[in-house]
């Protein structure tokens, strides 16, 4: 046997020993309303004892999809006035008056379909602008 297949047969004998019973399953959910988390957590309720038991365990995951799954969100046309409206409601409006704003704050703008308005003392990471300009969130900066 080679060294190669030597350590593959290690690696599988330790899996074998840490995870009897194999990875964990990971579902993906999408909760985008009311309705959609109602019939989630009904569904978990009807679930046998034998899956029930898998997830207590941590044998079943569940987990929302990635922002870039998600429906895009319509952004204010550029040049728009401030406050702007789409489909006649206006936009919500975050405001954020200091620290940095990651990429993680420009994803729950997303999902909430807002706009952020940065005070002052707030800083834009780079990795935010460029997730913002991909998932249409404005930004607007105070001087």
């Amino acid at each position: 046997m080679s060294d190669i297949e030597e350590l593959r047969a290690l690696v599988r004998e330790v899996i074998r020993d840490v995870l009897p019973k194999g990875l964990p399953v990971t579902e993906t959910v999408n909760l985008s309303t009311d309705e959609d988390l109602a019939a989630f957590v009904k569904r978990l309720l009807d679930l046998p004892p034998d899956e029930r038991e898998e997830l207590r365990s941590g044998r079943k995951r569940f987990r929302l999809p990635e922002i870039n799954s998600a429906p895009p969100v319509p952004s204010v046309p550029a040049g728009a006035p401030h406050g702007a409206e789409r489909a006649g409601e206006p936009t919500p409006v975050r405001r954020i008056e200091r620290g940095a704003v990651t990429e993680a704050v420009i994803n729950q703008a997303a999902r909430a379909g807002q706009r952020l308005v940065l005070g002052r003392a707030a800083v834009l990471t780079p990795l935010a602008r460029d997730r913002a300009r991909a998932s249409g969130v404005q930004i607007e900066k105070e001087r």
